[in-house]
């Protein structure tokens, strides 16, 4: 493989409340992701899927180990990491066209070159007409396409994804997974994506992390050896499904060893 995009090396991560005891979310978490690899991570209910997220997107600061983006470690959140949240985290007073163009606005592009490039992207995940519309005026999966419109219109390198289609309902969910791949065949960014969906990180993925219960830590990782485009032929193979088994069969045992913790 060649130099990887992102590198996570021996990282771990507590949260310390300020009444309780402390919580240790992630524990000698190492993994390489290449440049232009579609990457899941799916793991049971608190085993630290968003916070590694989290980490490389800088919105957590990192107390132990080390994670590096294009080999400078991260820091504070910048433009070459863009980040997609389940809730859409939209301005509602803010027009489609005014969020998507947000992210641009401190990147000291002309005026002119700011609106073709909104309506490229908002074109791009099939928004034309809604320019001018508030988001209070929106569907859940209409939301969801100016949120990644806004992510994508700055170009970075990395997209991270927590969870972005667990809100909408199957079939919404359904029809943006198809366009999220098939912007992702024409930009091929590195995509660093949070689900509990085995189904959903099989049909997105070049690999899939699974996560072990709290502390988190990577217990197996696993290649998604299936042909791209990812077709409907495609997730009806036998292949497809047994990926999916094995996935949902580790992911399985590990929910299992939370709740018997959760007891104990």
């Amino acid at each position: 493989m060649d130099t990887p995009k992102i590198v996570f090396d021996k990282v771990g991560f507590a949260y310390t409340p300020p009444k309780g005891r402390t919580v240790r979310a992630l524990d000698n978490v190492s993994l390489d992701v290449a440049k232009d690899e579609f990457v899941s991570i799916v793991g049971p209910s608190g085993c630290g899927k968003s916070t590694l997220l989290y980490l490389v997107g800088g919105f957590l600061t990192l107390a132990e180990g080390s994670i590096r983006v294009d080999g400078k470690p991260t820091g504070s959140p910048g433009p070459e990491r863009g980040i997609v949240f389940q809730h859409f985290a939209l301005f509602p007073w803010k027009t489609v066209r005014q969020n998507v163009l947000y992210g641009l606005e401190h990147q000291g592009i002309d005026a002119s070159k700011r609106q073709a490039l909104a309506q490229q992207f908002i074109d791009l995940v099939k928004l034309t007409g809604f320019e001018d519309a508030f988001p209070s005026q929106l569907s859940g999966g209409m939301k969801q396409r100016v949120a990644i419109a806004r992510t994508l219109v700055t170009d970075p390198g990395v997209l991270l994804m927590d969870e972005p289609f667990g809100a909408l309902d199957a079939q919404t969910r359904a029809i943006l997974q198809e366009e999220l791949l098939a912007i992702w065949g024409r930009s091929r960014k590195t995509v660093l994506f949070v689900t509990h969906d085995v189904h959903e990180a099989v049909l997105l993925s070049d690999r899939v992390v699974v996560m072990t219960a709290r502390p988190g830590r990577v217990k197996a990782i696993i290649k998604v050896d299936l042909p791209r485009p990812r077709t409907v032929e495609v997730t009806k193979s036998a292949k497809f499904i047994e990926r999916c088994d094995e996935i949902w069969q580790l992911v399985r045992e590990e929910a299992q060893n939370a709740e018997q913790a959760a007891r104990t």
